[in-house]
């Protein structure tokens, strides 16, 4: 049900009902010109081991997954919403500022450009204080009011919208993003199918695959995330008298 550690990652921290895992890494967000918004989570740590998934939702609305093995597509498309996924081979490449990224039908190049001051300030932030669920409780309203479209906490997962109805077996999960750094997105190339995705834009309207931490400017951001995946089922058993 949970997924296990990979060999050299920290264990999850478990419980008889619940499971942490953590996922560390980078989120990229940019909007195009076509319409397309294009998400990317580049994990370097995971219980999965080193992946990279990428989200995309095209102007007409459809919502796509793209992951590399069926373990990662399904606990991605298992907490966020979209209209097809799809296992493809995804590599990214980063080489300084430049990002290189093919992922099936998929072409992305970006290029990032100096840390601003909040990307200074997150950059000072220590990975064990960033891991903390309660460091991500704590800056969830001035990253609200900062970066308009940002989220470090919230409920992910098709029934976890309703969780507080929750049928035993059902999977509850809540997550948390702590930041440690950001990096504004200073252009953009892609293509999909071939077709030509056109320039850098914001990420407008905002993207529709559930809680998501995304900034409406183009950006890059250093993630520890934290996922607490709960067993419904195991945490409504009752006990005996």
């Amino acid at each position: 049900m949970f997924p296990p550690p990979v060999h050299g990652d920290p264990s999850p921290v478990a419980a008889p009902d619940h499971v942490r895992l953590r996922f560390d890494g980078w989120i990229a967000g940019t909007g195009t010109s076509s319409g397309t918004r294009i998400v990317l989570g580049r994990w370097d740590r995971s219980p999965f081991g080193t992946f990279t998934d990428v989200m995309l939702e095209r102007a007409d609305g459809q919502r796509l997954l793209l992951a590399p093995t069926p373990q990662t597509a399904d606990f991605v498309g298992s907490a966020y919403a979209f209209d097809t996924v799809r296992v493809v081979p995804v590599d990214a490449h980063i080489e300084k500022n430049t990002w290189t990224v093919t992922a099936g039908p998929l072409r992305l190049r970006l290029t990032t450009g100096r840390r601003g001051p909040l990307g200074h300030l997150l950059h000072a932030v220590p990975g064990t204080l960033a891991a903390r669920p309660a460091w991500a409780t704590l800056t969830a309203l001035p990253a609200r009011l900062l970066l308009t479209g940002v989220r470090t906490r919230g409920t992910v997962g098709a029934q976890t919208h309703q969780n507080r109805g929750a049928r035993p077996g059902e999977i509850r999960r809540r997550q948390w993003y702590g930041a440690r750094d950001l990096r504004p997105i200073v252009a953009v190339s892609a293509s999909f199918d071939g077709a030509d995705l056109g320039t850098m834009a914001p990420v407008a309207p905002a993207v529709r695959f559930g809680f998501g931490s995304t900034p409406r400017k183009p950006a890059v951001a250093r993630i520890t995330t934290t996922v607490e995946v709960t067993d419904a089922a195991a945490a409504e058993e009752p006990t005996p008298n």
